[in-house]
């Protein structure tokens, strides 16, 4: 998940300076997005422009061409796709040992990344004075699972460690907006849940296939607003959604619930990505945000053999990136199903826990 280190070979001295996208509100697209997608907007274009750039370029491990794919049979619709470039080429996750373990400069991280793997600097368009987190860069993923796999960073010298803030989720959220595509999705994995670098960032990446967690309803938690709970759904997941209003208010109620499961050991996977109402529907100009808690795993990653060899965002979300043939090809639903929730807390312990995060929630749900 992580992008090149300094000690590898630099690129090309022609690349071009990366892009300051400075944008809006009135940028953001709120109507009209659906199924396969309309025109590229600006931010699609800048974005996937200077990505096939870096790909030419060669500043990718691998050139990404197109994958294999096949939805799995049954109700979940699952996605798998063979990847077995990222499986063999990627470079090897770090070790992580504690939900807090703090930055360390001496590992992988964002500072070492070459300037040509920097595509833009996200910058939103302000006449008041600049909130703390006032820019974010959008870098390739030399390791790329899809087209368009990018990550968004806040200002790596600040050394901050892979836990979830509303200001850098706020620019996810906006990100989503800014696309007029539905399959631009973003996402963050937590220290214990399958992230691979100890420097604070998400993933962002473009997949042509709806997802079940953009459409299924969910049961709601409390009174009045707040998460529901996605169930029927490859991994059930806390649901926050908005048609496009109070983003900062949908990342602190999320990041503040992650919060909540980190100081009781808790891991987690968050997901962003168009979708409906928590009624369900087909509708997708809101925004869907999952939020997964798991107990946490500082295990080695499987070996390619295991059917799901990794349970991330991704395949939370029902996108299985898979790294052998044999797997993608006789994989089950069933057989997904059961690695994806594994990690996963069981409902009623889930609810349990909710009833403390979440001031209001009735003592039966």
């Amino acid at each position: 998940m992580a992008a090149a280190s300094s000690g590898e070979q630099p690129g090309p001295p022609d690349i071009p300076e990366p892009e300051d996208f400075v944008y809006g509100e009135d940028e953001f697209v709120l109507q009209g997005v659906s199924w396969p997608g309309t025109a590229p907007s600006r931010f699609d274009r800048a974005l996937l422009g200077a990505w096939q750039d870096r790909m030419a370029r060669g500043l990718f491990r691998y050139r990404l061409e197109e994958l294999p794919t096949r939805v799995l049979p049954g109700a979940m619709g699952l996605v798998a796709q063979l990847n077995p470039q990222r499986a063999t080429q990627r470079r090897p996750p770090q070790a992580i040992r504690s939900l807090t373990q703090p930055f360390d400069p001496q590992q992988f991280n964002f500072t070492r990344i070459r300037p040509g793997e920097v595509l833009l600097r996200l910058r939103r368009r302000s006449g008041g004075d600049p909130p703390p987190l006032d820019r974010v860069l959008v870098a390739i993923n030399v390791s790329p699972l899809e087209r368009g796999h990018v990550l968004l960073l806040p200002e790596p010298a600040l050394g901050l460690p892979q836990a979830l803030t509303p200001q850098l989720l706020r620019f996810g959220l906006e990100a989503v907006l800014l696309s007029t595509q539905p399959g631009f999705r973003v996402g963050f994995n937590s220290l214990g849940a399958s992230a691979s670098v100890n420097h604070l960032h998400l993933h962002a990446f473009y997949l042509a296939h709806p997802l079940r967690v953009e459409s299924a309803p969910a049961e709601p938690l409390l009174p009045e607003g707040g998460p529901a709970l996605l169930r029927d759904v490859p991994a059930p997941a806390l649901l926050f959604y908005t048609a496009g209003a109070e983003l900062r208010a949908v990342a602190e109620a999320v990041c503040g619930l992650a919060a909540g499961l980190a100081a009781r050991g808790l891991a987690y996977n968050v997901f962003a990505t168009r979708g409906a109402p928590p009624a369900g529907g087909a509708a997708a100009a809101g925004l869907r945000v999952l939020l997964w808690a798991r107990r946490p795993s500082f295990e080695e990653p499987e070996g390619p053999d295991e059917a799901v060899p990794a349970v991330a965002l991704c395949e939370l979300a029902g996108y299985l990136p898979l790294p052998a043939a044999a797997p993608f090809a006789a994989l089950s639903e069933a057989e997904a199903l059961r690695a994806l929730r594994r990690p996963l807390l069981p409902e009623p312990e889930l609810r349990r826990l909710l009833r403390d995060l979440l001031p209001g929630t009735p003592r039966d749900t």
